[in-house]
Formats: C-alpha cells, structure tokens, sequence
C-alpha cells in the first residue's frame, strides 16, 4: 500500500488555492524583507525602509498589509527581544497602515514623503502610551521629549526615502499586487 504525502488543505479537505499559497509565500517575504533592510540600516539612527514597504504593501494589498508587517513586528521581537519598544511596535505600524487606506490609490510620491514624513515625526509620540503605563505622564511626555531629535531625523529619512524609492518600487508591488489578486 502507497502512502500519499499530505497535501496542502485548509483543514476542510480542500486544497489551498494557487493565489493563497502565492500569498503567504509573499506577505513572508515582505516580513523578512522589513525585518533585513531594518538591521541594514540599524546604523543610521531612525533611518529605515519599514514605512516604505508597509505603505507600499498597504497600496498594493490593502488591510491584508497586516500580514507582513506583523510577521516583521513579531520577528523583530524574536531577535530583539520583548521589550517596551515592542509592544508600541504592535499597534504603531497597524496605525501607519491604516492612516494610509484612504490614499491607497494615489500614485504621487510627493504626498507619500509628506505622510511618511510625518509618522516619521510622531512615531515617539505614537510610543508614549506604553511608556505612560509603565512610568506615568511624566515618564511618557520626558521620554517623548529626548526623542524628537531622532523623530526629526526619522521624519527626514522616511520623507526622503519615500520621495526617491516610491514609483520605482510601485511598480514592482502592482505586479505583485495582479499576481495574488
């Protein structure tokens, strides 16, 4: 008697489809691909690809751009660890996300350095809610209050990395974006 090697299901029977596998395959990718590029840069301080590539996943993919980017959360506090950093981390890249639903469709880079810029600028701010637990309003407005000067650095790279990779890299994600569709 031959034994058959199981084959994918999604836990009724039915085979997975084509564009499901095709799908987790990429939302990984992208996760990883967040995760690599961010260490790349660890160097340059608040200066990184994430905002990029969760927006960019977020034109392409809409909501299901949580997908890869909770891989990219999850990862990050697997090799980091579980700090306080990374409980803000698992709402602040949700609140990118959907700061950029309504725009998805448009195609200007401009107006993408403007938003990404911008998180860039509050992200400590959107951070301080933990730190208000943990430490109190004091704790929280001090901690917000030494980090603008990497905010500003952050709201500068993430403008500019925007402005310079957007259209380039809009293209590679609407290709993406008609082979999972």
């Amino acid at each position: 008697m031959c034994m058959r090697s199981p084959s994918p299901s999604a836990g009724n029977g039915k085979l997975l489809s084509h564009k499901t596998v095709l799908q987790v395959v990429l939302f990984g990718l992208l996760g990883a691909l967040m995760v690599v590029l961010q260490v790349v840069m660890m160097g340059l301080p608040n200066i990184e690809p994430v905002s990029l590539l969760v927006i960019l996943c977020t034109c392409a993919f809409g909501c299901k751009a949580l997908w890869p980017t909770c891989i990219f959360v999850l990862a990050e506090g697997l090799i980091y660890g579980f700090g306080n950093w990374w409980f803000s981390y698992t709402y602040i890249w949700a609140v990118l996300i959907f700061l950029s639903l309504p725009f998805r469709r448009q195609e200007s880079p401009l107006l993408w350095a403007v938003i990404s810029g911008l998180f860039g600028l509050f992200f400590g701010l959107l951070t301080t809610p933990v730190e208000w637990i943990i430490g109190g309003p004091a704790h929280a407005l001090a901690y917000w209050i030494d980090g603008l000067k990497f905010d500003l650095l952050h709201c500068v790279g993430n403008f500019a990395i925007m402005l310079i990779l957007f259209k380039p890299l809009r293209k590679v994600f609407r290709i993406a974006e008609k082979m999972i569709a």
